[in-house]
């Protein structure tokens, strides 16, 4: 009997980088959608219902914190990782208390990212080292 592989909804608006974590996840989740924006992101979460959210911070539309925020908040998903290029202490309580449980680098994705998703997935906290 395969393992189980959580459902897993992507969104992100830089291809090259998009197709990178793609490629790190492929083993590991069931990938169930990719979206460019925060507002599409809030649209296919709602019809996909992934396990686990992996969004971008600065996206067209909606950030990924206020998509993410919509998502908790409507019990759509609670397992959210924002990843994101910014090392700012203020943007990790922001998205905390927006009620996303992982703050990935995007410079340290090949590290970090699949145990975000595996720590956002069980209900609890994951923060990538700030320091650079």
């Amino acid at each position: 009997m395969p393992a189980f592989r959580p459902r897993l909804l992507l969104a992100d608006d830089h291809e090259e980088f998009l197709e990178e974590v793609i490629r790190l996840l492929a083993g590991e989740f069931e990938l169930v959608g990719v979206v460019r924006d925060g507002a599409e992101l809030i649209e296919c979460a709602g019809k996909l219902n992934p396990d686990a959210v992996v969004t971008d911070f600065k996206m067209p539309k909606l950030t990924g914190i206020l998509a993410g925020r919509k998502l908790v908040e409507t019990r759509v998903c609670a397992a959210i990782v924002l990843l994101t290029m910014y090392r700012d202490p203020q943007l990790v309580r922001d998205a905390l208390d927006a009620g996303i449980r992982g703050y990935v680098l995007k410079d340290r994705a090949g590290e970090d990212l699949i145990p975000a998703i595996r720590r956002v997935l069980d209900g609890d906290t994951f923060v990538s080292t700030l320091a650079s």
